[in-house]
């Protein structure tokens, strides 16, 4: 919440009003989360907005985070899972990151048995879901 705000960005967190039991390796959920939150923190532009909510239900945890401007183009949204792939290719590793953030998300929530995919956010950016079975085995 501090990096978004000195971001200029509001940072909104919903969720189940109790904990929701999982089977996963929690190291490797904080290491989705992080990266998914350092990819809207590094592109969504300020003043703007990023809310990351979670349900759960018949044994499968949806995680869906949407961030304000600026979008994907629909086009380019199923690359965003491809390594060192960048929407805008002038960005350099200093300006834009390694290119690796979102195919280690993928990777991670594969190896939990879920799924993730990315499309347009109701706030103007873009939205990414992941869907995580409760039950998954921790990855050995």
């Amino acid at each position: 919440a501090s990096r978004a705000q000195v971001a200029g960005l509001v940072l909104d967190c919903q969720g189940p009003p109790s904990p929701v039991p999982a089977v996963w390796d929690a190291q490797r959920m904080h290491q989705l989360l992080g990266n998914l939150l350092d990819n809207s923190l590094r592109y969504t532009q300020a003043p703007g907005r990023i809310q990351l909510q979670l349900q759960a239900s018949a044994g499968q945890a949806t995680l869906t985070l949407d961030d304000s401007a600026p979008g994907v183009p629909e086009a380019m949204q199923p690359r965003l899972f491809e390594p060192l792939f960048r929407v805008d290719p002038s960005r350099s590793r200093q300006s834009g990151g390694s290119g690796l953030g979102l195919a280690i998300c993928r990777a991670l929530v594969r190896s939990h048995g879920g799924h993730i995919r990315a499309g347009a956010s109701p706030l103007g950016g873009l939205q990414l879901v992941v869907q995580l079975p409760l039950s998954a085995q921790a990855p050995g």
